[in-house]
């Protein structure tokens, strides 16, 4: 039985990525601030280096916490964006590089604002870092795996996309004003928004698992017939369809059969949301996911009108196996 060590389990890929490993007869043990409520618990200080006892033993270790980058950007918010991430990433590689019995991986989160605002360039793990906030925190926060990798660590940095969930995020920040028919696209609707549904994140996070782990761990993926191929450093988990703002508030409109005809004009998201507004909501990222179907990952919802479709029209989506 594989043992996962998983910071971030109460946030929104987390809360999905959790019951899904366990359901794989995965033995997951998590990361808390509080008090641990159980022997699947480990308290931890994610700005406090953590004794590497503490991670010795795991197969594999994923770290997903951070603040959520949404929201007005002070400079208190932007501070704990940024020591959130790459402190902790910092303190549990270390630990892990340090522990007695090392993990085969470290899936750490990231984010695709790495490659900061590049309009219509089409781009994989290729390209280069742009720049502007969220892509020197992600530059930072990959670099804080460091420690385990020179341990000799498999570490993986996860470039997540928009995550599309009834759960949390951007879709139900969105589905009041759109259902109120109050729905639009926001600026000029030309920004590319790479997007992926939460089913195909939880299952391209346990592919990456099932690709990563070693020394005789059972084998998670139920893929057969599929290369043998080593996966390493980052990878854009995305879906291989990015859509325009405009494409995808038609497309949100169109599931939820309400007209989308109240755009949201550039000034207005600035003045609401400061800096966010431009490297968030307004960012044009035209990611693929290269590496990922290299390695022969499936999408069960590759088009956006099938992913909202299931998250919309059925209510609730139906988790499913490795590939």
């Amino acid at each position: 039985m594989p043992r996962i060590l998983i910071s971030g389990a109460s946030g929104l890929v987390g809360s999905a990525l959790v019951p899904f490993l366990e359901s794989r007869r995965c033995e997951v043990t998590i990361l808390v601030r509080r008090r641990p409520q159980g022997p699947q618990e480990i308290q931890w200080d994610p700005m406090r280096q953590i004794a590497p006892s503490r991670a010795s033993g795991f197969d594999a270790a994923i770290h997903l916490s951070g603040e959520n980058v949404a929201g007005r950007w002070t400079s208190a918010k932007k501070q704990r964006i940024r020591e959130s991430r790459v402190v902790s990433a910092r303190n549990l590689s270390q630990a892990l590089a340090s522990a007695k019995t090392k993990p085969a991986a470290l899936l750490c989160a990231s984010a695709i604002g790495y490659y900061g605002n590049r309009g219509d360039e089409i781009l994989d793990e290729d390209n280069t870092a742009g720049t502007g906030f969220l892509a020197e925190v992600a530059r930072e926060w990959e670099t804080a795996t460091r420690a385990a990798s020179d341990a000799g660590i498999r570490s993986v940095n996860l470039r997540i996309g928009i995550v599309l969930s009834r759960q949390g995020g951007a879709l139900k920040q969105m589905l009041l004003p759109f259902r109120l028919g109050l729905g639009g696209r926001i600026g000029n609707g030309r920004q590319w928004w790479s997007w992926i549904h939460i089913d195909d994140l939880v299952a391209a996070v346990g592919h990456i698992l099932s690709v990563c782990m070693e020394r005789g761990a059972p084998v998670l993926s139920e893929a057969e017939g599929s290369p043998p191929v080593q996966i390493t450093g980052p990878v854009n988990l995305v879906s291989p369809n990015p859509v325009t703002n405009a494409e995808f508030t038609r497309a949100l409109a169109r599931v939820l059969q309400r007209p989308a005809v109240l755009p949201v004009p550039a000034f207005a998201v600035r003045l609401a949301f400061g800096g966010f507004a431009d490297e968030g909501l307004l960012s044009s990222v035209r990611v693929g996911p290269k590496k990922l179907l290299a390695s022969g990952f499936q999408f069960r919802f590759p088009d956006l009108d099938s992913a909202l479709a299931s998250l919309l029209n059925d209510g609730m989506t139906m988790q499913r196996g490795f590939y």
